[in-house]
């Protein structure tokens, strides 16, 4: 409905639901006319790993998950199903899943995009383990698709079959020069072409979830990977803008507008988003283990609450020449890389480990940054982050002071559910532009750097030797 229309009767208080289905966590947050969160559920992710290396998810837990929190955020939030304008949903990258066009019968399960079992293919071209969807898409009777995709099948009970642009090109299987799915790596893999879905607009009127599932027939209005969608959220609309998310993994993300910048050493082409007429690129650079290395050191109790290592990082000068390598997730410079700590001492505590976490992280920020910088030619612009680690002032500070930039951080920091909102609310008229999406920003607090990086020389210069040492273990 158009910004300043009057609305009446049912009609008076209606809301846009943003779900971020991640790696780690399934989120819901439900979102007024101001982008406030009216209410919330989250449910933690249940990885499976079968074998070393192998990470899968539960189709039916994962779509149980997913409805759950639905429910639950709008039974939070004190309202109806009816109430909602439009749902947008985004999700993890790359994690597929293969099912009979049919029946809807999943083949396996989920292969996340954690999963590792691909080296073996790359090293080898050992074709069994693509089988089940070899042998299923020569009987024509398969359906690909990443998470997205599985979603908005089961929620119309089969009626939608379709992706968008973002997850797309994602998959390393779409083109996104062409903005096809790439004939030639179909050839390669033996895989027909025919199995993968059409590709549909970002924020897209995809259909309505069935009736029997909510109650009522919620339009289905977006849907997003979710480094795209917190690029929506955080705003990032012009060609410069940057975005930083710290979760699991560290993803950085410039807008390249109209330019397509090609693969480089670290860094990747993505669409952003398609919008009617309107196509925006992205490059992206991403670290891995970033959240997950914090979340093994509480595992292993060197500290009790993630709020308290900021802390901790401060009460010390330095790490003492500690450094931490993060190696818990295969590199794809070096899959041999060895995650580990080193310079390790008698007088070595907690607060030292903590610390050497931390600083790991804002070196790896200031890597990325000076390859993008170096690589992408457009003027960048203030950094925006989000995701569980952007709470940190830790290292917020630190890589602000790196990179000698402005860092900005909102106030909610579940960009990915902002953006998937923010596009089903443009797509169901909720909101009416991306002008107006902007001044519904909320800025938490600006890190400005307060120390020349000179000052960090020393300490990252003996962390890029411990990473050295570390190579080809």
């Amino acid at each position: 409905m158009p910004c300043g229309q009057q609305e009446s009767g049912a009609d008076a208080a209606r809301y846009v639901v943003g779900v971020d289905v991640g790696s780690t966590v399934v989120k819901c947050h439900v979102y007024d006319r101001a982008a406030a969160v009216r209410g919330s559920s989250s449910r933690k992710v249940e990885s499976l790993y079968p074998r070393p290396g192998w990470v899968e998810l539960d189709p039916e837990v994962l779509w149980s998950q997913f409805v759950g929190v639905i429910k639950e955020a709008v039974q939070a939030a004190g309202l109806h199903m009816r109430q909602v304008a439009g749902l947008g949903i985004s999700t993890q990258r790359a994690t597929f899943i293969t099912w009979h066009k049919r029946t809807g019968k999943p083949f396996h399960n989920f292969i996340s995009w954690q999963d590792v079992r691909s080296a073996e293919l790359v090293n080898s071209w050992n074709k069994s383990l693509l089988l089940k969807a070899e042998e299923a898409a020569r009987k024509n009777n398969c359906c690909f698709g990443t998470v997205d995709t599985w979603l908005l099948y089961r929620l119309t009970k089969g009626s939608v079959y379709a992706t968008d642009y973002s997850n797309a090109s994602a998959t390393g299987v779409f083109e996104p020069f062409t903005k096809c799915w790439n004939p030639t790596l179909c050839n390669l893999l033996s895989i027909p072409i025919s199995i993968y879905p059409p590709v549909k607009d970002t924020s897209f009127n995809f259909g309505s979830a069935d009736s029997e599932i909510f109650g009522v027939p919620i339009p289905i209005m977006a849907v997003v990977a979710d480094q795209q969608s917190a690029m929506f959220g955080e705003c990032c609309f012009h060609p410069g803008d940057v975005k930083l998310t710290m979760g699991t993994g560290g993803f950085w993300n410039v807008n390249t507008g109209e330019h397509l910048f090609a693969s480089r050493r670290g860094l990747y082409p993505l669409i952003g988003w398609k919008i009617g007429e309107e196509v925006v690129y992205l490059t992206e650079g991403c670290i891995s283990d970033i959240g997950t290395a914090i979340k093994w050191a509480q595992d292993i109790n060197l500290f009790t609450n993630v709020d308290e290592t900021a802390e901790m990082a401060r009460s010390i000068v330095d790490s003492q020449g500690v450094c931490f390598v993060p190696g818990f997730q295969v590199s794809v410079n070096d899959p041999y890389l060895c995650a580990s700590f080193m310079g390790l001492k008698p007088s070595t505590t907690r607060n030292h480990l903590v610390r050497a976490i931390l600083e790991s992280v804002a070196f790896r920020n200031k890597q990325l940054y000076d390859m993008i910088v170096k690589k992408i030619r457009i003027p960048l612009q203030t950094i925006r982050a989000d995701g569980g680690v952007s709470n940190n002032s830790f290292v917020m500070q630190m890589t602000s002071d790196l990179i000698n930039k402005k860092i900005e951080k909102p106030v909610n920091a579940d960009m990915s559910s902002l953006g998937a909102a923010f596009l089903a609310g443009l797509a169901s008229g909720f909101w009416t532009d991306k002008e107006q999406l902007k001044k519904l920003r909320r800025i938490e607090v600006v890190f400005e750097p307060q120390k020349d990086s000179e000052e960090y020389k020393t300490a990252m210069d003996t962390w890029l030797q411990a990473m050295k040492c570390s190579l080809h273990w």
